[in-house]
């Protein structure tokens, strides 16, 4: 079954990602990413407070690439991620 993860990300990576420059994200293997999940992406500043003024990005995970191989370090994953008019979960 799908899962759904509430995520920060920083500034310049969350406005590459609404740009569509950026469609993967790498994360630390603590969750059992699968592809079907779901992750929200809180924008998070160096400021306090600034998320709040951003929407939640809702984005699916279409592929999970994990660490340990082709120079990924083991405990980390590359998912490949896809944002859209997805609501958020």
């Amino acid at each position: 079954m799908p899962a759904i993860h509430d995520l920060k990300c920083l500034a310049p990576f969350y406005d590459a990602i609404v740009r569509g420059e950026k469609t993967f994200d790498v994360r630390k293997d603590d969750r059992a990413f699968q592809a079907g999940d779901t992750i929200n992406l809180l924008r998070v500043d160096t400021n306090p407070g600034d998320y709040a003024h951003y929407p939640v990005l809702v984005c699916r995970v279409v592929y999970v690439l994990r660490g340990g191989q082709f120079g990924i370090e083991p405990g980390y994953v590359v998912l490949g991620i896809r944002y859209g008019a997805m609501e958020p979960q």
